[in-house]
């Protein structure tokens, strides 16, 4: 009867059956690792894979794998044939009698040698580190603006806003009925958002609306795809303009961005503005931030993995000459940086106002005329014109379902509702649905004729502007008395 196998072996027998599997592995894996480190493309997977099993081993149970302390944990998930050189960490058999367990004897060891066996280690040590960090990028790539929309409202150091709808309202109607209120003693600039360089009618119908009514209206002429901070340069230097050639001072009215970029002018050079601007009112500007920018062009977010934001690069940058800053301002990580450096002075008389897209199917199928088209001189000695439209209608609906479906925002299809209130401001919420591009493009079809159209709309909201300018003197002035 055959004598069974002892269940354990000498020191000097584990030692002997170690160092032939170290020599003849390690001749083979430091042949490998030349060839990993000698290619930085291979070097990086490499580096990857390894943080990504160094994870793996900590999770999953490995036979012969003892738990140890954080501080050695880099040390114990290398296995010997990974070190430089064919060196072998044995911690169990070559530490000193006085080391404390989990400690590596490197008595007799090159600092070189340590250095090399060092090097791959720090490989392995952030693997938990890199799986956490790949959890949070999906987490956050899944939540895209969700934490974000709506976030000037969250913060309790900013003022409240007032709810100005119902005057608005009734400053609409009266409007409409030919009372016009509007005093002639400032001058009224109109700010328009993006791409307005590329839409020639883009505010043209509201100027000249307040022509006919006898007042000075001007359009900032500005490149709308260049960056917030430029912008707010050129409308600083149009009010001066403005003021010093009128002799009277400037109410605002800026759309989408030329909301954004107005706001900016009066945040950083109020020092000289002051004396020269009497209000600003925003209509449908992304002053928090807009999701479907951040979406776009935030690192992290969809537009990474679909190219969206090359694809909006070529756009802004090579087709229409812009500046891709002038997107990325309108991101919330940009707007908050923005916004924590340069708040609106409190003095400043400000009107909000927002709206939702509508969904219907005359929307939906609605033209928007953005420009026009003049051909040659016929016969009669006259051009002819011809529109451009665009159904701008149906892609701002399209942009609403996608927050509704998404954030479970409401929208004008390009800007939230919530982002859209600046703090302090008097806040136009009208229940009409508008979307984004009604304010500032007229449709093929004629406004039903128990509704306000665009120019009405923007004389009410500077007229609730100028009521509470006035106000707001009164109020100082009791607080100076």
């Amino acid at each position: 009867m055959e004598e069974s196998l002892p269940s354990t072996h000498t020191q000097g027998d584990l030692s002997a059956s170690a160092s032939l599997v170290d020599d003849s592995y390690s001749a083979d894996r430091t042949e490998d690792s030349q060839l990993f480190l000698s290619v930085p493309a291979l070097n990086q997977a490499a580096s990857y894979l390894a943080q990504t099993a160094s994870y793996l081993t900590q999770c999953l149970p490995v036979s012969g794998y003892t738990g140890i302390s954080e501080e050695g944990q880099e040390l114990a998930t290398l296995p010997p044939a990974l070190t430089a050189g064919g060196s072998s960490l044995q911690a169990s058999s070559q530490q000193s009698a006085d080391s404390s367990p989990g400690e590596i004897d490197y008595s007799g060891s090159s600092s070189q040698e340590i250095t090399g066996q060092m090097a791959p280690l720090r490989v392995f040590q952030n693997g938990a580190s890199l799986f956490q960090g790949l959890v949070e990028s999906a987490r956050k790539t899944v939540r895209g603006s969700a934490d974000d929309i709506g976030w000037l409202q969250r913060d309790q150091s900013l003022p409240p806003t007032e709810d100005g709808s119902t005057r608005f309202l009734e400053i609409l109607e009266s409007v409409r009925k030919n009372e016009h209120k509007l005093p002639d003693s400032v001058v009224y600039l109109l700010v328009p958002g993006l791409f307005s360089n590329h839409g020639p009618l883009y505010f043209v119908k509201t100027k000249s609306y307040f022509s006919k009514m006898g007042l000075a209206c001007h359009i900032a002429k500005i490149h709308s795809e260049s960056s917030v901070s430029k912008n707010a340069r050129e409308i600083k230097e149009y009010i001066e303009e403005i003021y010093w050639g009128s002799k009277k001072r400037v109410l605002l009215l800026g759309h989408s961005k030329g909301g954004v970029d107005a706001a900016a002018a009066l945040s950083i050079y109020w020092p000289q503005l002051k004396d020269k601007v009497a209000g600003l009112a925003l209509a449908q500007s992304p002053y928090g931030g807009s999701p479907v920018a951040s979406d776009i062009l935030r690192e992290g977010q969809l537009g990474d993995y679909v190219r969206l934001r090359k694809l909006m690069e070529i756009l802004v940058s090579k087709v229409l000459k812009g500046d891709l800053q002038a997107l990325e301002d309108l991101t919330y990580e940009k707007r908050k940086a923005f916004l924590q450096q340069n708040p609106l002075p409190p003095e400043i008389p400000i009107v909000s106002f927002h709206t939702e897209a509508s969904i219907t199917p005359s929307v939906v199928t609605a033209l928007s005329h953005v420009a026009h088209l003049e051909l040659p001189a016929a016969a009669d000695g006259n051009p002819t014109r011809i529109p451009v439209v665009m159904p701008l209608s149906a892609a701002m609906a399209a942009c609403s379902q996608l927050l509704v479906a998404r954030y479970g925002e409401k929208s004008d299809g390009l800007v939230t509702r919530k982002d859209a209130e600046v703090p302090g401001s008097v806040v136009v919420r009208p229940e009409r649905k508008l979307d984004h591009a009604w304010m500032v493009y007229s449709s093929l079809k004629e406004e039903p004729k128990d509704q306000a159209d665009t120019s009405q709309v923007c004389e009410a909201l500077l007229t609730l502007l100028v009521e509470v300018a006035q106000k707001r003197r009164h109020e100082m002035a009791m607080k100076d008395e």
